[in-house]
């Protein structure tokens, strides 16, 4: 089974009619995916209540997949101590409960930066998460292609297999240290997450630019680009159950029309945009 989704909710405009309140984007999101990417919770750990709504706001068949809170990956660069952890990693898991409690969670995504290289203490260190987060799924993606060099590539899959982690599949671009290539390696027989950053090269590092962040995602794939992943996603299958695909790349917003392209590539019923949007490009 492939699932189809998007990171966030709200920027996705060619979704929405005009005039939809922010509170409502869930609910219309929900019409055209059932799967999302919660990115909002790596910037803060929300309010218990703000799963609860949107919970509710979803149907029985969606699902949630939950980026982990910055200081839980080591973005934050703090030295925080065992019981500030302990208590961050407990607060965390608290709020996702109406998640949890109603089984429309996929997995808690733990992307890791890209100084994050692979070495002893690193690897006790995803140990150590892996034994906070229980039996919660959990997706592994890293950022420092130290992990997967071609000394290294078999010991980090042989150890996400053991360990119980869910590879999260890149397509990105390759620029050297701070990204990975992509390893077509399921890692967890239930599920595979695969996540389209773009191919934005010359913007994928800052190089002091002020305007980054804004610019990092700019890319749209094109068909030929799309119909390699249709293979690539159809040899997944044979080694895992489901595959979740999450389209990124949304500095230019593209991620939407993307996920419609893959859509329709696999044969699948592409839905119908607010009449409204589609006007806006006859």
């Amino acid at each position: 089974m492939i699932s189809i989704g998007l990171a966030g909710w709200g920027d996705h405009e060619e979704l929405y009619k005009a005039g939809t309140r922010p509170q409502d984007k869930l609910k219309e999101y929900n019409k055209y995916f059932s799967v999302v990417e919660v990115d909002s919770s790596y910037y803060a750990i929300h309010k218990e209540s703000l799963y609860r709504r949107w919970v509710s706001d979803t149907s029985n068949n969606f699902s949630f997949l939950i980026k982990a809170y910055q200081g839980m990956t080591g973005h934050t660069r703090q030295n925080y101590s065992n019981t500030e952890i302990e208590a961050m990693f407990q607060n965390f898991i608290e709020s996702i409960n109406p998640v949890l409690e109603t089984s429309k969670l996929k997995a808690v995504l733990f992307q890791y930066p890209p100084w994050f290289e692979c070495n002893r203490d690193n690897v006790s260190l995803l140990r150590l998460t892996k034994e906070r987060m229980g039996d919660i799924p959990v997706a592994l993606e890293f950022r420092h292609q130290s992990w997967f060099s071609p000394e290294m590539k078999e010991k980090t899959l042989s150890y996400m297999v053991n360990e119980g982690w869910i590879h999260s599949i890149c397509d990105e671009p390759q620029v050297f240290p701070g990204s990975i290539p992509t390893i077509l390696r399921p890692t967890n027989k239930d599920l595979t997450i695969v996540r389209f950053h773009g191919r934005n090269t010359s913007g994928w590092t800052s190089n002091g630019t002020t305007n980054w962040r804004e610019v990092r995602y700019l890319y749209r794939y094109n068909d030929d680009e799309l119909l390699e992943w249709k293979e690539n996603l159809m040899k997944l299958e044979e080694e895992t159950d489901e595959i979740c695909v999450i389209f990124n790349n949304n500095s230019g917003g593209d991620a939407a029309s993307n996920a419609f392209q893959l859509t329709n590539i696999f044969g699948l019923e592409e839905p119908q945009l607010p009449p409204k949007q589609i006007e806006m490009f006859d």
